[in-house]
């Protein structure tokens, strides 16, 4: 009786002990899902001109972003500043952290209007970060995916779509290609 209960404590504990080590160890890698991307970026861009119109016309921007961490990387701030033939797009991404719910917000402003778009929610799983929201896009309700894919030490691929219809079908919008300047 002695040797089964000795046995129940070494698992049972060792079952706790591995539970509770592996939460903040979650956590902890949760928090650092961005750091791949602090520093410098060369940053490529094709825009949909008109999202959800049917059009198919795409614009190119080229320019940087900076990625910093903030407060102890809990945060951090994104800097986009690009340029085409179709003007300047200044803007800057708030990406916050919630340990509580091991999930990032993305919440970006267009400088133009200095306005925060509605954020999208989500994390990484096996190195590809989805974030999920709901905005507004003339007048109509509409969902918002953005997924952050092919993340390397010099480089990621960041894709923006639209769905009017509950995420049924999705159109993408926005392709950004980022690679690292050293």
């Amino acid at each position: 009786m002695q040797r089964l209960s000795r046995m129940c404590l070494l698992r049972c504990g060792g079952l706790f002990a591995a539970l509770f080590a592996l939460s903040p160890a979650t956590a902890q890698d949760a928090q650092q899902d961005f750091d791949f991307e602090f520093g410098t970026w060369k940053t490529e861009v094709r825009r949909l001109a008109k999202p959800l119109s049917g059009a198919q016309e795409w614009i190119g921007y080229s320019g940087t972003t900076i990625v910093r961490p903030l407060l102890g990387g809990r945060s951090n701030i994104a800097e986009l500043a690009i340029e085409g033939a179709s003007g300047r797009i200044a803007g800057v991404s708030l990406r916050l952290y919630d340990s509580a719910t091991k999930q990032w917000s993305l919440n970006f402003a267009n400088l133009r209007n200095g306005m925060l778009t509605a954020p999208v929610v989500g994390g990484f799983h096996d190195s590809r970060g989805e974030f999920l929201g709901r905005d507004e896009l003339d007048g109509r309700a509409i969902r918002v995916r953005f997924v952050i894919s092919d993340v390397t030490r010099d480089g990621a691929r960041f894709e923006q779509a639209f769905s009017a219809d509950e995420g049924k079908t999705w159109e993408v919008n926005w392709i950004a290609t980022d690679t690292r300047i050293r």
